[in-house]
């Protein structure tokens, strides 16, 4: 399925790439021999999470690729929650990388796609160059810092919701996805999404079998092994953490920067958990800057 063309902007194309077993919708922009950098959205959104940042990162020299995780949008939506397990999830990104024949490329991930990016770091670490993770925790410190922080753990309440059989799709997809539309606005400042924005989001959910998949990688969480120490981080990377966000504590960045090599974690003031979407400019800047240190 192709995209409605009023979301490509200039400069910008769609293909698809059979990874991992999946085929994937992906958009990209730049210069195909240019360094590879890999864009992972989170929940709920889907590649146009990342429209502010396609076209500066393609101008700065990249050549952006930007997929619609399995699960989303327009890539396939296998409906078994095994199919999503973190493990699974990070090996998508790495073929997709092999499939753009990136031995070595950057990646740069939100909520849900900064969760998939920490473990791609961990368990991948040869393949990064940089990274940049945004207001989405690591998988072995998330469960962990809700035990320690009760504050924390009530924020997290929707996870336990989102892995219950059923009940999660029949809330979140009923009259015309208003549960998803409401979870957005009310974690977002009043002006954080354009006009008409939420109603792409809500035709990006009305494909069959979506709105499983993306409550899947939550259910997923309960097949991943939980003990041992946490996965350290060993390539260079940037944590940037909405200093509003009603999601997550920055208690939770703070313990993922201790498992980073080499980290940096900054807080962006003023800006909820959407803060790539709310802060387009200083997010891109912050990106950029961090990225180029590797070239």
């Amino acid at each position: 399925m192709t995209e409605p063309a009023s979301l490509l902007q200039h400069g910008w194309r769609e293909t698809a790439k059979t990874v991992n077993g999946v085929t994937l919708h992906v958009v990209e922009a730049g210069n195909s021999g240019d360094p590879l950098v890999i864009l992972l959205h989170g929940f709920p959104e889907f590649w146009w999470a990342w429209r502010h940042q396609i076209t500066p990162l393609a101008e700065a020299g990249y050549h952006v690729v930007v997929p619609d995780q399995r699960g989303y949008n327009s890539s396939d939506r296998p409906q078994a929650v095994a199919d999503y397990h973190i493990d699974i999830l990070a090996a998508d990104v790495i073929a997709l990388a092999d499939a753009y024949g990136a031995d070595r490329f950057d990646m740069v991930g939100h909520d849900w796609g900064a969760v998939i990016g920490w473990w791609v770091a961990a368990k991948y670490p040869e393949r990064l160059k940089r990274v940049v993770l945004m207001d989405g925790p690591h998988p072995d410190i998330w469960g962990r810092q809700a035990l320690k922080h009760p504050t924390q753990a009530l924020k997290s309440t929707y996870v336990a919701f989102f892995q219950l059989p059923w009940v999660p799709e029949a809330t979140l997809g009923s009259f015309d996805f208003a549960g998803l539309k409401a979870m957005i606005q009310g974690s977002a400042h009043k002006d954080s999404f354009e006009p008409g924005a939420l109603e792409h989001y809500a035709d990006a959910w009305a494909h069959e079998g979506s709105i499983t998949a993306m409550l899947n990688y939550y259910r997923a969480l309960r097949k991943r092994d939980t003990g041992g120490e946490p996965a350290r981080l060993a390539p260079p990377t940037l944590i940037l953490w909405a200093g509003g966000d009603v999601f997550l504590e920055r208690n939770v960045a703070e313990a993922g920067l201790a498992l980073c090599d080499e980290g940096k974690l900054e807080f962006i003031e003023g800006a909820s958990h959407w803060l790539h979407i709310e802060q387009p400019e200083r997010i891109n800047a912050q990106i950029i800057a961090w990225l180029g240190e590797s070239r």
